[in-house]
């Protein structure tokens, strides 16, 4: 009689583990899905970082250092254009204005 309650606890054994497997993946699932859904709420940028006073932001070109009226800038975040990459812009001997035409209405 032991023998026959022991074969059938040995067959139920690989079914009761296949179920707590599938509820510690789900639980698993269920944590990563909370989680990424808390961490989406939150800003990526922080409002504390620390902005260079030269980074100007510009719709449709993104965050861009240095003066963005020379015609040589290099409209980036990393550099300030090819002349003088590390700036300033002040008092740069090959700075090109731009000029700009007033809009018609």
């Amino acid at each position: 009689m032991v023998v026959v309650v022991f074969l059938i606890l040995i067959g139920l054994l690989p079914p009761a583990l296949s179920v707590w497997a599938t509820y510690r993946a789900e639980r698993r699932v269920i944590e990563r899905f909370d989680f990424a859904i808390e961490s989406a709420q939150y800003p990526s940028v922080h409002p504390w970082r620390r902005r260079d006073p030269d980074e100007h932001y510009i719709d449709g070109i993104g965050l861009v250092i240095g003066d963005i009226t020379c015609q040589l800038n290099a409209r980036s975040p990393h550099i300030r254009c090819a002349v003088n990459p590390m700036g300033p812009c002040e008092g740069c001997r090959s700075y090109e204005g731009r000029t700009y035409e007033p809009m018609a209405r």
